[in-house]
C-alpha cells in the first residue's frame, strides 16, 4: 500500500524514527551479553536519531547506562529528565558541570585527571571517573608510558576524596572484524592494566571494551559492561551477519512534482542523464544539503509503494529527480518516496554506504538540513 505525505513544501522531508524498533534492537543486544550491563551509546545526537527520545527507548529495551562523547551531550540528557548513569569520554573542559550533573568523566591522561581533580575541588564533591586505556587504537586513551603516572594520580585523588575510579575501558581497533587477532591483543592489554590497577589498590568495578560487533560476537570482550552503538539503530555491526536488527530510521520525502519528458531530454545540472525514451519523472525535495550525497547521483533507487525507481541526473542541493517510467509507475504527487529505511523495497543506510565507500554510521549521522524528525512507538 502506498503512503502519502501532504506536498506542502520542503519541510516535509522526514527522518521517521521508530522508537519501538530501537527498544527491540536493544533487547537483542542485551540478550547477547547476559552477564554484562548495557551502556547505550548515544553520541552525535544518538547517531542522528534524537538523543533524548532514543534514551527513553534504549532504557525501555534493557540498557541501564548511557554513553556520550561530550559533557554538553550528557548535561542535555540530564536536563531532559534522564536519570540513568551517564558517561562522557571526550571532553577537555566543563568538568564542573559534569560533576554537578552526576555525569561520569572519561580521563585519558594525567593532565586531564588534574583538571578533573581541580573541578571536583571547586564543586566540593568527588568526580566519578573511567580511565580510558589506549590498547592500540592510538586515539584518545592513556598511552602505555603514561599509565604509571595516571595510576599514581588516581591513587592520590582517591586518597584525598576528589575522585572515585569506577571504570577502566578501551576502544577496539578492529571491532567489526570478530576474528581479527588484534582483538585478543587489546583484550589482554586491558586485562593487564586492570590487574596492575588492582595490584596498586585501585578497585574499578566496570571494565568495558565491547562495541556493537564485539557485544554480538565476542563474549570474551564483554567484561562488566558493553557499549553498543550502531546495532541499536539497526545498522550493520558485522558485514554479512544478520542478528535480527531492524533499521530504526526511515528517510523519506514526498513526490512534489510529476512531469512528462520526451526521449532525448536531459535532466538536472550538466544533463548527465538523457531520457532514453519518452518517460515520466518525479521530483523529491531531498538533496545533498539534507544527506543525499552528490556522489550518489544516478546510483540509488527510491521505493514508492514497494516499487523501486531509479534516481537520475545529478543530485542537487535541495532536490533529486527519479525516473518513473513511461507509464508513470502509478505514482502521484504527494506519494511518499523512501530513500532508505524500513519499508518494502527500500535500501538501508548500508546500501548507500557501500556505493560511496563509507560506513552506515556516516550515512545515518549525515541526515540533516531540512529533514524533520518524526517519532512512532513512543516508550
Amino acid at each position: 500500500m502506498k503512503t502519502s505525505i501532504p506536498a506542502t513544501g520542503l519541510e516535509r522531508l522526514t527522518a521517521q524514527i521508530d522508537l519501538g524498533t530501537i527498544a527491540h534492537n536493544t533487547r537483542i543486544v542485551a540478550d547477547h551479553a547476559p552477564g554484562a550491563a548495557v551502556m547505550a551509546v548515544l553520541k552525535a545526537d544518538a547517531y542522528g536519531h534524537g538523543a533524548l527520545q532514543v534514551a527513553r527507548a534504549v532504557l525501555a529495551g534493557g540498557a541501564t547506562e548511557i554513553g556520550v562523547t561530550t559533557v554538553d551531550e550528557a548535561v542535555a540528557l540530564r536536563e531532559g529528565g534522564v536519570t540513568a548513569p551517564l558517561l562522557s569520554w571526550l571532553s577537555t573542559s566543563g568538568f564542573e558541570r559534569a560533576i554537578d550533573a552526576d555525569v561520569r568523566i572519561g580521563v585519558s591522561s594525567p593532565r586531564q585527571l588534574a583538571a578533573v581533580v581541580a573541578a571536583a575541588r571547586t564543586v566540593g564533591r568527588p568526580a566519578i571517573v573511567h580511565a580510558k586505556v589506549d590498547t592500540g587504537l592510538n586515539r584518545n586513551g592513556v598511552a602505555p608510558d603514561e599509565w604509571p603516572a595516571l595510576r599514581e594520580g588516581l591513587i592520590a585523588a582517591e586518597r584525598d576524596g576528589t575522585v572515585e575510579l569506577q571504570g577502566l575501558f578501551t576502544h577496539l581497533a578492529h571491532g567489526d572484524e570478530p576474528e581479527h587477532p588484534f582483538l585478543d591483543v587489546q583484550r589482554d592489554a586491558l586485562a593487564a592494566t586492570v590487574a596492575d590497577a588492582r595490584a596498586h589498590g585501585l578497585t574499578p568495578t566496570q571494565v568495558h571494551a565491547a562495541n556493537s560487533a564485539a557485544t554480538l560476537t565476542r563474549p570474551d570482550l564483554h567484561f562488566d559492561l558493553v557499549r553498543p552503538g550502531i546495532a541499536l539503530y539497526g545498522g550493520v555491526p558485522v558485514p554479512g551477519r544478520d542478528f535480527g536488527l531492524r533499521p530504526a530510521l526511515t528517510f523519506a520525502a514526498p513526490v512534489i512534482l510529476v512531469k512528462r519528458l520526451r526521449k532525448g531530454d536531459g535532466v538536472s545540472y550538466g544533463h548527465t542523464w538523457i531520457a532514453p525514451r519518452d518517460t515520466v519523472v518525479g521530483l523529491i525535495p531531498a538533496g545533498y544539503a539534507d544527506g543525499v550525497w552528490r556522489p550518489l547521483s544516478g546510483r540509488i533507487e527510491v521505493a514508492i509503494g514497494g516499487r523501486r525507481f531509479p534516481q537520475v541526473g545529478r543530485v542537487c542541493m535541495d532536490q533529486s529527480v527519479i525516473d518513473l517510467g513511461p507509464d508513470g509507475g502509478g505514482v502521484s504527487e504527494g506519494d511518499t518516496a523512501v530513500l532508505f529505511g524500513d519499508a518494502p523495497g527500500a535500501d538501508v543506510a548500508a546500501d548507500w554506504a557501500e556505493k560511496v565507500g563509507t560506513i552506515d554510521y556516516e550515512i545515518l549521522t549525515g541526515v540533516r538540513g531540512r529533514a524533520v524528525r518524526t517519532y512512532t512507538g513512543e516508550q
